[in-house]
C-alpha cells in the first residue's frame, strides 16, 4: 500500500472536522468560524461560508446529501442545504463538539459540553437530553436505530432515537482516558454493529451493540484525535499527535502511514465508494490522497496465492476452485508459492506453510517454520528447503532456520525470478536482468549461468517443458523465443505483456498484450483471441489469466493449433495438440483425416476418445487383415471410404483393387440398385434373386409395402409378403395369396391364417386350416371366436378334441355367469375337479350372501357331484365321505332358510308348527360345529316365540336360557330380554300335542333330544317331511343277505292278498242306557303282519338295531306302503315302509325328499 498526494491546500485556521457530500464531489472543512467548501477532484475552493460568530468545531452530512450541518462555540447549530444556503439556526447551553445525521431517518443529533438535542425536519422543536459529562464524540448505527455518545470521563453512552439510554459502557480507565473519537462499522456484512473508539489513554478498542468488548485494548503510543472507516468497513483511518494517519485493519492491524503531516492531525475521512483520504491538520493544511493497494501475489502451476483484506492469505485452487484462508493478523508483504511450499513475509518475521498431505487437490497448510526477522526485499521465492530474497541486484539464500547459506551479485537490477523446479535443495532459478540478461542460478551453486544476453531490458520470462527453449518479453513489448543450446533467435512476436509456456506441449507457449490472447504452435502463424489481463501459466488447453486483483482459469479449445498441423499431414503431432484440449468435433475430424492418411494408430485412438465404436471396428477389422498379410491399400482406403458415405470413390477403388462383388454388396446395402447393376455378374439368378429381395426390403423400410409385397412374391420370398400385407390388413392380397400357394408350404399358409384371425375374418381362417389339414388350430379357431355349435360338431367327428371344446365352454360360460352351466361342462370335459370347485365357490358365495335356499341345492348339488366321482374305486371312500357330508349341508340350509327369513323379513310364510319343527331339526342337527352363515341365536329366538305361541312353555324357557349364553345382536337383545321375562309367568310344562312320536316303538320323544334326530328308545332315525319337517310315519328296512335290490322289487311287486278286517257294531243295553260301540282293531296292519313282527320282537338294548327283513316279509308287503330311494351306485338303495298306509307322502324322484302331503306319486 502507498498513499500518493492528489492536491493540497492550506487554510489560516486549524481544520477541526470536516464532512464529504455522499456522491464524493464536495468537501466541506470547518476552518476558524467558517466552513470551506471545496471541488474534491482538483482541490478547488468553491465557496466559504459564513454563518458562525465563533470556531467551528463540527460538521456532518446527511445521507440523502439534501443538507448538512455544522456546530460551533457560539453554541449554535446550522443547517444548511447542498445549494450552500443556510435555511436553519438553533441554540445548546453550551458550545457545540459534535453533530452526526441519521443514516435512516435524516434526525440529527447535536451534542454540547452538558446536554445533547435530537431534531428531524418534521419537528418544530429540538427534543434535548442532559448528560453527566462533556460530549466529545457521537455516531449513528447503519439502522439508524442507536446513538452512540463518547464522554470526557470515559464513558460511552448508547441511547435510542427517542433519546433513552439503553446500554452504559465503563471502561477501566475512566476520566484519564476520555473518549475522543467514536465511530460504528459501515459494513453490511457484519452480524453484528461494531462501534471503534479511540481514546487520549492512547488506546483503540471495539466493542459490540450490548457493550461487550471485542478483543482486547490496542496500544496506539498517541493520542488519537479522529477515526473513521472506509465506505464498506474493511479499513480504518486514525489520525491524532503522531501528526500522522494510519491505515488499520477493521480488527484493529496497523498496517502503515498514510501521508506525514508537520503538526496534529485533528480530522480525516474517506471519500465515499474510493480509495481517496483527506487529512485536515492543526495548521490548517489539508491533504487529499489516493491510497494504492498494490497485487501481493504468488503463482506456481495450478496454485494461487494472493493477498486479501492487507493481512490474510488466500490460497486458490484454479482447477477445482477451491479456496482456503490464511489468517496472518499482521501486514503482508510478499507471497511466494511452490509446490507444497508458501512463504509469507510479515513486518517483522517470515512463515514458511507446507500442505497437509502430497494429495494435489489437498488445500490445508500448516506452519513448518517461522524465520523471526526482519528482511527488506523486492522479490521473494520459495523452494523446498530454502528461500530467496532478492533486493535490486542481490540474491540471497536463506535456510528455513534463517541462516545465510549463498548470495549472488547481479550486474544488474533484477526484474524477473522464476522457480523453474529440481530435486528438493538444488532447484533452479530463471533470472532477467534490466541490462537484458539472462541466468540460471541453481540454489547449490555459487555460479550463475548465462543463458544469453539480448539487447532490451527483461520484463517477462518462461521456460519450455524440455528447457530447450526459452521465450522472453523484453520492455518493447516484443515476444523473442531462442533455443537454449544454440542461443538462436527461432521468432519474435510483437504486442506482448507477459509470456508461457505450455508445460505439457514442447512447441505451444501463448502470450498476452493490447487485449489479445495469442497462441502459437512452432512456427505456424499466431492464433489470436480476445483476452483481458496478463497470461501468467498455461497448462494443457487451460490458460491462467491474472486480471486487476482476480486470477481465473480460462479453457481456451487448442482447435486452431491442431488444424495447422493436420494440414501438414502431422498427425501425431496434432493429436498431441488435441489432447492438451479440443472440441469433439475437432477430435472427430482428426481421426477422419488420420484414418484417409492410413495413420490407424492415431486415428484409433481419436475415435477412442469420441467413443466411435463403427470405426474402431473397422480400424480393428484393417489391422487383423494387415496381420493376415493383405497389403492393398486401396482396399483399405476403399473401407474407409464407403464408412464415410463417399460410395463411388469407394466402388472405384473396389474396381480398381479387383472387388467388384464389394462394391455390388455395398450398392445393395444402400438401396442403390441402378449402380448396383452396374456390377452384377453374367445374369446369375442368384444374384438377380437376391437383389430383387433387397430391394424388395428396401421398398419395405421406406414405406412402400405393396411394391414390396409384389417384389417379395416374384422372388419366392411368400413369409415375407405375408407379413407385410398382414402388418397392414389387406385382407384380399391375403386371400390370394393363401389360394395360390400349395399346401406343402405350410408356414407361410399358418402366417395367413393367423393373420385372417388377427383381421377378424374366422372363415378364410378356417378355410385355411381346412386346406393344410390342421385340425386342432381349427377347433381352437372355433372356441376363440366362440362359434360352438361348429366347435361342437367338429368334436362329435374328432372326440380327441373334446377337452381342447369342453373345457375353454366351460370356462366362457363361468366368466359369463352361468355357473352351473359350466360345471355341467367341466363335468361333460371329464374335469370333475373344475367342476367341483365351480361349485364349491357358488356354493360359498350363496353362504356368505344368505341365499340359504340356492346353498342347500348346490351342495346338494356337490354331494351328487361326489357321488358320481365316487364310481372311481381309488376315490370311493373319500368321495362318499363327502357326500353324505353335503347332504347333510344340504338339509341344514334347506331348514335354515325359513329361519332366515322368518328374521329378517317382516311377514312369515310359514305355519308356527313348521318354524317350531325346523327350529328343533336344526338344534338336533347342530351337536358339534355350526356350520357357516347358521346362526344359532336366529334358531334359539325362532324356537323360543314359537314354543310360546304353541304352548311348549318349558321349551320356551330353556331356548331363552340358552339364548343367555350367546352373544346377541343388539336389534335382538330387549326382544330376548323380554320374552325371557314374560315366560317365566307361564306353567312350567310343554304342550303334549307337541310331542314327537316314534312309529317304530310307540315311544314319544321330548321336544330336546339329547341324542339329536332319533327314537330315544328305539334308536330308530325320524324320517321328516321336507315340507312341514313333521316326523313322517316310515321305518327304514334293510334286506336280508343275498336279497339283490332286482329280486326285493319283483318280490314287493307280487303284493300277495293280506287279511282284510271288518269293523264290527255291538249293541250294548242297560236298565239305564241304550250303547252302539264301535269294535276296531288298534293296529290296521293287524297282529298277523310280518314287517309289524320285526317292529315288535326285533329291538332291545341301547343300540340301534336295524328292520332286516327276508323274502317272505318283502312278499307280504304292498307296493303302496313301500318308498324306495334309488340311489346310484356305489350307494345302496334305501327302503322305507308307511305305517299308516291311508296317509299319503309323496317323495322326489331327483333329491329322495319325502313330503306329507300332494300328489302320491311313490316309486319303487
Amino acid at each position: 500500500m502507498r498513499a500518493v498526494l492528489t492536491w493540497r491546500d492550506k487554510a489560516e485556521q486549524c481544520i477541526y472536522d470536516l464532512a464529504f457530500k455522499p456522491d464524493g464531489t464536495q468537501l466541506i472543512l470547518a476552518a476558524g468560524n467558517r466552513l470551506l467548501v471545496y471541488d474534491t477532484s482538483d482541490g478547488t475552493l468553491l465557496q466559504p461560508l459564513k454563518g458562525h460568530k465563533d470556531t467551528v468545531y463540527c460538521v456532518a452530512y446527511a445521507k440523502d446529501g439534501k443538507r448538512f450541518a455544522s456546530g460551533s462555540a457560539d453554541k449554535s447549530v446550522i443547517i444548511w442545504t447542498s445549494k450552500l444556503e443556510g435555511i436553519l439556526k438553533y441554540t445548546h447551553n453550551d458550545s457545540i463538539q459534535c453533530v452526526s445525521y441519521n443514516p435512516v431517518t435524516h434526525q440529527l443529533a447535536s451534542c454540547s459540553s452538558n446536554d445533547f438535542g435530537l431534531w428531524s425536519p418534521e419537528q418544530k422543536s429540538v427534543s434535548k437530553h442532559k448528560s453527566s459529562s462533556k460530549i466529545t464524540c457521537c455516531s449513528w448505527t447503519n439502522d439508524g436505530q442507536y446513538l452512540a455518545l463518547g464522554m470526557f470521563n470515559g464513558i460511552i453512552s448508547i441511547r435510542n432515537k427517542n433519546g433513552e439510554e439503553k446500554v452504559k459502557i465503563e471502561r477501566p480507565g475512566g476520566s484519564l482516558s476520555p473518549i475522543w473519537s467514536i465511530c460504528w462499522n459501515p459494513s453490511r456484512e457484519e452480524h453484528n454493529d461494531i462501534l471503534a473508539v479511540a481514546d487520549w489513554g492512547q488506546k483503540l478498542s471495539f466493542y459490540q451493540l450490548s457493550g461487550k468488548q471485542i478483543g482486547k485494548d490496542r496500544l496506539l503510543n498517541f493520542d488519537p484525535c479522529c477515526i473513521s472507516y472506509f465506505t464498506k468497513g474493511e479499513y480504518i483511518l486514525l489520525g491524532g499527535s503522531d501528526k500522522q494517519v494510519s491505515l488499520f485493519t477493521k480488527d484493529g492491524v496497523r498496517l502503515g502511514t498514510v501521508g506525514e503531516q508537520n503538526s496534529w492531525v485533528w480530522t480525516c475521512k474517506v471519500k465515499p465508494d474510493s480509495n481517496y483520504v483527506v487529512v485536515g491538520c492543526q495548521d490548517g493544511t489539508i491533504s487529499f490522497y489516493q491510497l494504492i493497494f498494490s497485487t501481493v501475489h504468488g503463482l506456481y502451476k495450478d496454485r494461487y496465492a494472493y493477498r486479501d483484506s492487507m493481512t490474510d492469505v488466500i490460497v486458490q485452487h484454479l482447477i477445482t476452485e477451491q479456496k482456503v484462508r490464511i489468517k496472518c493478523k499482521e501486514l503482508v508483504k510478499k507471497i511466494a508459492i511452490y509446490k507444497n511450499r508458501l512463504a509469507i513475509q510479515l513486518p517483522e518475521k517470515i512463515l514458511i506453510y507446507e500442505l497437509y498431505s502430497d494429495d494435489s487437490s489437498d488445500m490445508h497448510y500448516r506452519v513448518k517454520e517461522k524465520i523471526v526477522k526482519k528482511f527488506e526485499c523486492n522479490l521473494l521465492v520459495v523452494c523446498a528447503d530454502h528461500i530467496i530474497l532478492c533486493q535490486e541486484k542481490r540474491l540471497q539464500c536463506l535456510s528455513f532456520s534463517g541462516v545465510k547459506e549463498r548470495e549472488w551479485q547481479m550486474e544488474s537490477l533484477i526484474r524477473y525470478i522464476k522457480v523453474i523446479g529440481g530435486p528438493p535443495g538444488r532447484e533452479g532459478l530463471l533470472v532477467g536482468l534490466k541490462n537484458g540478461q539472462i541466468l540460471k542460478i541453481f540454489v547449490d551453486n555459487l555460479f550463475a549461468i548465462v543463458l544469453l544476453k539480448q539487447a532490451t531490458a527483461v520484463r517477462c520470462l518462461d521456460m519450455s517443458a524440455s528447457r530447450n527453449k526459452l521465450a522472453v518479453v523484453d520492455e518493447n513489448d516484443t515476444c523473442l523465443v531462442y533455443d537454449i543450446h544454440t542461443k538462436e533467435l527461432l521468432f519474435q512476436e510483437p504486442n506482448a505483456n507477459s509470456v508461457a509456456w505450455n508445460t505439457q506441449c514442447e512447441d505451444m507457449l501463448c502470450f498476452s498484450g493490447g487485449g489479445y490472447l495469442n497462441i502459437k504452435a512452432s512456427t505456424f502463424p499466431v492464433h489470436q483471441q480476445k483476452l483481458q489481463g496478463f497470461v501468467v501459466g498455461y497448462n494443457g488447453s487451460k490458460i491462467f489469466c491474472l486480471h486487476v486483483f482476480s486470477m481465473s482459469a480460462v479453457e481456451v479449445p487448442q482447435s486452431a493449433p491442431m488444424y495447422q498441423y493436420l494440414d501438414r499431414k502431422m498427425f501425431k503431432e496434432a493429436y498431441h495438440i488435441a489432447c492438451l484440449g479440443v472440441t469433439d468435433t475437432d477430435w472427430r475430424e482428426l481421426a477422419m483425416e488420420a484414418l484417409e492418411g492410413l495413420e490407424f494408430e492415431t486415428a484409433k485412438k481419436a475415435f477412442t476418445r469420441v467413443q466411435d465404436l463403427r470405426y474402431l471396428e473397422l480400424i480393428n477389422s484393417i489391422e487383423e487383415r494387415k496381420k493376415r498379410g493383405e497389403t492393398n491399400n486401396d482396399l483399405f482406403l476403399a473401407d474407409v471410404f464407403s464408412y464415410q458415405g463417399k460410395f463411388h470413390e469407394a466402388a472405384k477403388l473396389y474396381r480398381r483393387s479387383g472387388h467388384e462383388n464389394l462394391a455390388l454388396d455395398m450398392y445393395t446395402d444402400l438401396r442403390m440398385f441402378e449402380y448396383a447393376k452396374d456390377f452384377l455378374g453374367s445374369g446369375d439368378p442368384k444374384e438377380t434373386k437376391m437383389l430383387i429381395t433387397k430391394q424388395a426390403d428396401w421398398a419395405r423400410n421406406i414405406h412402400e409395402p405393396k411394391a414390396a409385397v409384389e417384389m417379395y412374391i416374384s422372388a419366392g420370398e411368400h413369409v415375407k409378403a405375408v407379413e407385410i400385407s398382414g402388418d397392414h390388413g389387406w385382407v384380399d392380397m391375403l386371400i390370394d395369396i393363401a389360394r395360390k400357394l400349395d399346401k406343402a408350404e405350410r408356414e407361410p399358409l399358418l402366417m395367413c391364417a393367423q393373420y385372417f384371425r388377427k383381421l377378424d375374418n374366422p372363415g378364410y381362417a378356417a378355410e385355411t386350416y381346412l386346406k393344410i389339414g390342421d385340425l386342432k388350430s381349427l377347433v381352437q379357431l372355433h372356441v376363440e371366436t366362440q362359434r360352438w355349435d361348429e366347435a361342437f360338431a367338429l368334436g362329435e367327428k374328432h372326440p380327441e378334441f373334446k377337452d381342447d371344446i369342453y373345457v375353454p365352454y366351460a370356462q366362457w360360460l363361468a366368466e359369463n355367469d352361468h355357473f352351473e352351466e359350466a360345471q355341467k361342462a367341466f363335468h361333460k370335459a371329464g374335469r370333475q375337479g373344475e367342476a367341483v370347485r365351480v361349485l364349491e365357490q357358488l356354493t360359498h358365495n350363496a353362504v356368505v350372501e344368505s341365499r340359504f335356499q340356492d346353498a342347500a341345492y348346490y351342495y346338494w348339488m356337490l354331494s351328487m357331484q361326489c357321488l358320481d366321482i365316487a364310481q372311481d374305486p381309488a376315490q370311493k371312500d373319500a368321495m362318499l365321505s363327502k357326500f353324505h357330508h353335503f347332504q347333510h349341508l344340504a338339509e341344514l340350509y334347506h331348514g335354515y332358510h325359513a329361519i332366515q327369513r322368518y328374521m329378517e323379513e317382516p311377514f312369515s310364510f310359514h305355519l308356527p308348527e313348521t318354524l317350531f319343527n325346523i327350529s328343533r331339526f336344526l338344534l338336533h342337527s347342530l351337536t358339534k360345529d355350526t356350520p357357516l352363515g347358521i346362526s344359532k341365536v336366529n334358531t334359539l329366538f325362532t324356537l323360543a316365540k314359537q314354543s310360546k305361541a304353541l304352548g311348549a312353555y318349558k321349551l320356551a324357557r330353556h331356548a331363552y336360557d340358552k339364548l343367555q349364553g350367546l352373544q346377541i345382536p343388539t336389534r335382538f337383545q330387549k326382544s330376548i330380554e323380554l320374552g325371557s321375562l314374560a315366560i317365566r309367568s307361564k306353567p312350567f310344562h310343554d304342550s303334549e300335542e307337541l310331542v314327537p312320536l316314534c312309529y317304530r316303538c310307540s315311544t314319544n320323544n321330548p321336544l330336546l333330544n339329547n341324542l339329536g334326530n332319533v327314537c330315544i328308545n328305539c334308536r330308530q332315525p325320524f324320517v321328516f317331511s321336507a315340507s312341514s319337517y313333521e316326523v313322517l310315519h316310515l321305518v327304514e328296512f334293510y334286506l336280508e343277505e343275498g336279497i339283490t335290490d332286482e329280486e326285493a322289487v319283483s318280490l314287493i311287486d307280487l303284493e300277495a292278498p293280506r287279511h282284510k278286517h271288518e269293523n264290527k257294531w255291538q249293541e250294548i243295553t242297560n236298565s239305564n242306557s241304550q250303547t252302539l260301540r264301535l269294535d276296531e282293531t288298534m293296529d290296521s296292519m293287524g297282529d298277523d303282519d310280518p314287517f309289524t313282527a320285526k317292529l315288535s320282537f326285533e329291538q332291545g338294548g341301547s343300540e340301534f338295531v336295524p328292520v332286516v327283513v327276508n323274502r317272505a316279509v318283502l312278499r307280504s308287503m304292498s307296493r303302496r306302503d313301500v318308498l324306495i330311494k334309488r340311489w346310484p351306485p356305489p350307494l345302496q338303495w334305501q327302503y322305507f315302509r308307511s305305517l299308516l298306509p291311508d296317509a299319503s307322502i309323496t317323495m322326489c324322484p331327483s333329491c329322495f325328499q319325502s313330503l306329507d302331503k300332494g300328489v302320491l306319486d311313490l316309486v319303487f
